[in-house]
């Protein structure tokens, strides 16, 4: 029977998949033949030992069943994972299974290979987004809307703006979970308190040897346990990742109020259904759970950091923490990419509330360039600003036109002809260097990935 909800309603396939039980087990048993392997290289156990433990650690032969019986018994994960290679080990192979390794070698290393596949899964994703993001910025680097500044009417903008910062920051956090991969993902083969001694003189070759066969860097140094301090970083860059889809998708939704209504996201009126009560209801629900599912993601940077301080070289703190912040942050992480893209692939504009919106001011929104401009014509720019500050308030307490009433203002008559404020009250031409920005943006944009 399913109870938590990323069993049937959060996550992907292709994430779950990295994390549910059989994976794990055949990642444990990865780090198991690679000891073996590199034991037999190194002449610490036979040749055709080595091999055969090789051979069978696999979930062909060491079934989850199993070891899940041996665990019940044993109340120790890594003693009933060595058990179950030994059963279907041959010709007293088993004898060597598991030997000079404590079970945080098994644990942190095959963790280090799950957390290595979710991060491909998790950096394709970002990449996929991003580059929906930048074909938003340059289809939309002319759509002028207004920009809002403590929820109040600022200045004009442009979508293409708002997407490519978007962007610009999605790649900054691809390049932070490339660099959080580099100290998280490393193998470990060190024993009970990282001296190696388990495995005599030939101990840190062996080391090397299983993070090299695992495909992974070989940790620096290490007591029981690779430092946490790695783990932390990575548990940050996914919480820093589902900030920003949280920025994203709270913007979105904002946007999406019925007194906006700028933006929104795709509804299918034929089949979708916004409530049980209200017809006429079209939420946005991609949204708002991206918004969501984000606070869960973000909620686990403190146990992160919690798991970092441990009694002297290794205490079980972190253990049970860990089993459920690592799948959970990267299959909901992944989850939250998936519903961005859908949202963003889909976005829906209207064009006629943005431009209603953009106007909607009388044209207050134009009272910084009627400063500027007054400024260049020759008034001196506190002048200026008391000036068109006055007439700005009058024109929002009396619902007048800013551009009509400041030309009543016999100061401004002094220095700015009828047609002069007629120009400069389109908001469509004060967007600044934005085109520039943008076109810099792209540019540069081709060498992200």
């Amino acid at each position: 029977m399913a109870i938590h909800p990323i069993e049937f309603r959060y996550g992907t396939p292709e994430m779950k998949n990295i994390w549910e039980s059989e994976n794990k087990l055949q990642r444990m048993l990865d780090v198991e033949s690679a000891l073996a392997q590199a034991e037999g290289k190194l002449g610490i156990i036979p040749k055709e030992v080595a091999d055969e433990i090789a051979s069978k650690a696999n979930t062909k032969y060491v079934k989850l069943e199993r070891v899940n019986e041996i665990e019940a018994e044993t109340n120790h994960d890594i003693a009933a994972l060595s058990k179950g290679i030994t059963e279907v080990c041959e010709n007293g192979a088993g004898e060597y299974v598991h030997f000079g390794a404590t079970s945080n070698d098994i644990v942190d290393s095959s963790n280090s290979l799950l957390i290595k596949d979710s991060i491909e899964v998790l950096k394709e994703k970002l990449k996929r987004l991003t580059k929906i993001m930048l074909k938003l910025t340059e289809e939309n680097k002319m759509k002028v809307c207004i920009g809002r500044t403590h929820g109040q009417h600022a200045l004009p903008t442009t979508y293409g703006m708002k997407f490519g910062i978007w962007a610009d920051e999605l790649h900054r956090q691809y390049d932070r979970l490339i660099h959080a991969e580099g100290n998280v993902c490393i193998g470990m083969m060190d024993g009970a308190v990282g001296t190696t001694a388990a495995l005599g003189e030939q101990g840190w070759e062996i080391h090397k040897c299983v993070a090299e066969i695992l495909g992974l860097p070989a940790a620096t140094i290490t007591n029981q346990v690779v430092q946490r301090d790695n783990h932390v970083e990575f548990i940050s860059v996914l919480a820093n990742i589902a900030s920003t889809l949280d920025k994203i998708g709270l913007e979105i939704r904002s946007l999406q109020r019925t007194e906006l209504a700028e933006v929104g996201e795709y509804f299918d009126p034929e089949k979708q259904v916004g409530s049980s009560t209200m017809p006429h209801k079209m939420n946005p629900i991609t949204a708002e759970r991206i918004c969501g599912v984000a606070r869960i993601i973000k909620s686990y940077v403190n146990a992160a950091l919690d798991n970092n301080p441990l009694w002297h070289e290794r205490d079980l703190t972190n253990s049970s923490c860990e089993r459920i912040m690592f799948p959970e942050s990267c299959i909901l992480t992944d989850y939250i990419l998936n519903l961005t893209i859908k949202l963003m692939s889909n976005l829906v504009f209207y064009d006629e509330n943005i431009e209603r919106n953009l106007n909607m001011t009388n044209g207050l929104i134009m009272a910084e360039r009627l400063m500027a401009e007054l400024t260049r014509a020759g008034m001196g720019k506190q002048t200026a600003y008391g000036i068109v500050r006055k007439n700005a308030i009058k024109a929002n307490k009396e619902k007048l036109l800013l551009g009509e009433l400041i030309l009543k203002d016999q100061d401004v008559q002094k220095y700015l002809t009828e047609k002069d404020v007629e120009k400069i009250m389109d908001p469509h031409t004060y967007i600044g260097s934005t085109t520039i920005i943008i076109e810099e943006l792209l540019e540069k944009s081709k060498k992200w990935f």
